[in-house]
């Protein structure tokens, strides 16, 4: 009775259960062996194993193994994409926390890396590889430095306190001895390099003295004028062209850097050829000079975005600040301008114009107006004109016009803007470098627009100008007068001032008239004619007119033009400046006009400087100075002039002539040996020559 009662729950269990059945004994037997069937069909339903003779049942069978194995598949999926998503999420953490070391590391490995690739270069070629291991060199030196400064700056200060202390206290007797000292040094060098140079420079001297007269007479305040930063600028000026002018170092370094600009620079031409053809040269300005402004453009907006031009800037502004006691503000102005243009310098601060004196305004139109763009430098230079004195004029002009600005417009208020450091200048919104690139070239549009459209504007009218003026001189027997002798007339005695031979006086007044009534690209168009005339060795006077100038004059000349000190650019900053700070509209419109001229008179002393360090080139044909070169007993030193001239020899003639063309010119077969032993030429051929000492 005890098996039927489990019998019964385990059959009702099943679901198999009929209650009308169960005082049937033979169905009792019936349903207990239907339990057995039940239990092992359980069984091997649990077991996964068992052979069913129902069809019906075998197909419940097969879907529930289908879906178990779904199942497991999924389960299987799951576990291995939490795995991955935990080790994901650990390598993610780790690098984290360990973010800073990970950078030093990769950083450090780079380094390692370059300074191989520098060593091994100095290695196996240290003349070639002189400019890399220099600017290796100059990179570490600042890498230290900033780092040096960033975190022991409060303490290097304490340390040299009691230095600035024991000066502060000295000072009144100090600055005296300094001005005896500096006064006597100045006349001692005037009267023995007077003696050994000529009386030009002396001329020079005299007309920067008259520039600063002339700009103290007509200041604006002038008996509030502070003297430091005068004569720190012009102090700079001098310093900085001595360098460049006067030193083998400094003059080597400058020309370098001028030819690899010209290098850098002939690189657009693969853009120009592939967009206008093989014959682009042909439409030189258009085709050859405006291309190099949108690849200059390009490069500077990619070297603003890594942020190199941002710390080249304030380190150049910083210099100024400390030594002319500048504000921050007008001095990172100053350092901009020598490298991008008049009207994207104030960019760097817009936030803090609305908040600068008329006295430094002054001086952010003023430096604008002195110094040229980065983008149009490349233009000049392919015209033919000195890159070395161009980088040198333009770097000249900063701190002189800083100088000329605070004498013009001496500072009557407190600055607002007073950060020694840390002042924040704006960047650009560009995402990654290629963006960067595109909006440098898409920015240069206007300034290549602008340009274009002067050049024909401005020369159209200079032709129509001297045509009516023609006319009109044709009624007085003087058919010849146009608008460059009426200018000549006018700045010849300005050029004159600053050292340019008399003879010459005339010509660089006509260009200084040019550039100061046009712009000075038509002024250093001109002058790029003058300067191919002497290099081809024409005629000097036809008709009595002059037809080119000497190198001195050239020299002194490309000074005193590079600048955008002009009627156009006038009413070009004024727009500029106005839209980017409304609130000192008035303001702007009341020192614009001043700062034009205090920016004209930046260049003209900038010019002076030049006058006074240049040394005087004898302009001595080839021939003859290959011919007196090598008839002295040993063999002469490399030097510039001589080197030229052998490259000048062997460019114009070929390997296999050389012999016949070279007896038949004004060259000595004296002078071929002595080049052939200087330079080992390709495409010339030395090897019939014999030894010369």
């Amino acid at each position: 009775m005890e098996l039927k009662e489990n019998s019964h729950a385990l059959s009702g269990a099943d679901g198999f259960y009929n209650a009308s059945f169960q005082n049937n004994s033979e169905d009792e037997v019936i349903n207990e062996e239907g339990l057995r069937n039940n239990s092992l069909r359980s069984r091997n339903l649990q077991n996964s194993d068992a052979v069913q003779s129902d069809p019906e049942d075998t197909h419940i069978n097969i879907e529930s193994d289908q879906h178990k194995n779904k199942h497991d598949s999924v389960a299987e999926k799951t576990f291995l994409q939490g795995y991955l998503e935990r080790k994901y999420d650990e390598v993610c953490d780790f690098c984290k926390k360990y973010k800073t070391r990970i950078q030093y590391v990769i950083y450090g490995i780079l380094i390692a890396v370059y300074l191989v690739i520098v060593i091994a270069a100095c290695v196996l070629n240290f003349q070639r590889a002189l400019a890399l291991f220099v600017l290796t060199l100059l990179a570490i030196f600042f890498i230290c430095w900033d780092s040096l400064m960033a975190r022991h700056e409060d303490k290097i200060a304490e340390f040299f306190s009691p230095c600035e202390r024991f000066l502060k206290q000295q000072w009144f007797w100090l600055k005296w001895v300094v001005w005896i000292a500096l006064i006597a040094a100045i006349i001692c060098w005037l009267i023995f390099d007077t003696a050994k140079q000529g009386t030009n420079q002396l001329i020079s001297f005299g007309g920067l003295v008259m520039y600063l007269l002339l700009t103290l007479i007509f200041s604006k305040y002038p008996t509030k004028v502070a003297w430091r930063p005068v004569f720190w600028g012009i102090g700079l000026q001098f310093i900085l062209g001595l360098v460049t002018l006067r030193t083998k170092a400094g003059f080597d370094v400058f020309n370098w850097l001028g030819r690899q600009i010209q290098i850098f620079l002939e690189y657009s031409d693969n853009g120009a050829k592939f967009v206008f053809g093989e014959k682009y040269t042909d439409h030189f300005f258009a085709f050859k000079v405006l291309p190099i402004v949108i690849f200059f453009s390009t490069v500077m907006s990619m070297l603003y975005h890594v942020g190199f031009m941002q710390w080249l800037i304030k380190k150049v502004g910083w210099i100024m600040q400390v030594t002319l006691g500048t504000s921050p503000v007008e001095s990172l102005v100053a350092a901009g301008n020598i490298f991008v243009g008049q009207t994207e310098s104030p960019l760097l601060v817009r936030p803090y114009l609305p908040y600068v004196t008329k006295s430094e305004l002054h001086s952010i139109m003023t430096s604008g107006f002195a110094t040229i763009a980065g983008s149009v430098l490349g233009a000049y230079i392919s015209f033919g004109v000195s890159a070395s004195h161009l980088l040198t004029a333009s770097v000249m002009s900063a701190p002189a016009s800083l100088a000329i600005s605070k004498l013009f417009w001496p500072e009557t208020k407190i600055p607002q803007i007073t950060l020694k450091s840390g002042i924040k200048m704006e960047k650009g919104d560009s995402k990654n470098l290629l963006e960067a690139a595109s909006q440098g070239a898409s920015a240069s549009i206007p300034l290549v627009a602008n340009i274009a459209v002067n050049l024909i504007a401005f020369l159209a009218l200079l032709s129509f100008v001297d045509s009516a003026l023609s006319w009109l001189g044709n009624m007085f027997n003087y058919p010849q007068l146009n608008f460059e002798i009426i200018c000549a007339y006018v700045f010849m005695p300005f050029s004159f001032m600053m050292g340019v031979d008399w003879e010459d006086s005339f010509i660089v007044g006509g260009l200084l008239g040019y550039k100061t009534f046009f712009n000075e690209f038509v002024a250093y168009e001109r002058l790029s004619t003058l300067i191919h005339l002497r290099e081809k060795g024409g005629p000097v006077f036809i008709d009595g007119v002059k037809q080119y100038m000497t190198i001195r004059s050239e020299t002194i000349a490309t000074y005193a033009l590079c600048g955008f000190a002009n009627f156009g650019s006038l009413g070009l900053v004024i727009g500029g400046l106005t839209s980017i700070a409304p609130s000192k509209k008035r303001d702007i419109a009341d020192t614009a006009f001043r700062a034009m001229i205090a920016g004209t008179v930046a260049c003209f002393m900038t010019a002076c400087i030049a006058g006074i360090l240049s040394v005087p080139v004898v302009e001595v044909p080839c021939h003859i100075l290959l011919g007196d070169a090598f008839n002295a007993t040993n063999l002469p030193s490399n030097t510039t002039e001589v080197v030229g001239c052998c490259q000048d020899l062997f460019s114009s003639t070929s390997a296999n002539n050389s012999q016949e063309i070279f007896l038949g010119g004004n060259y000595s077969l004296r002078s071929l040996r002595g080049c052939c032993q200087i330079l080992d030429s390709p495409t010339f051929n030395c090897s019939w020559t014999t030894p010369l000492f």
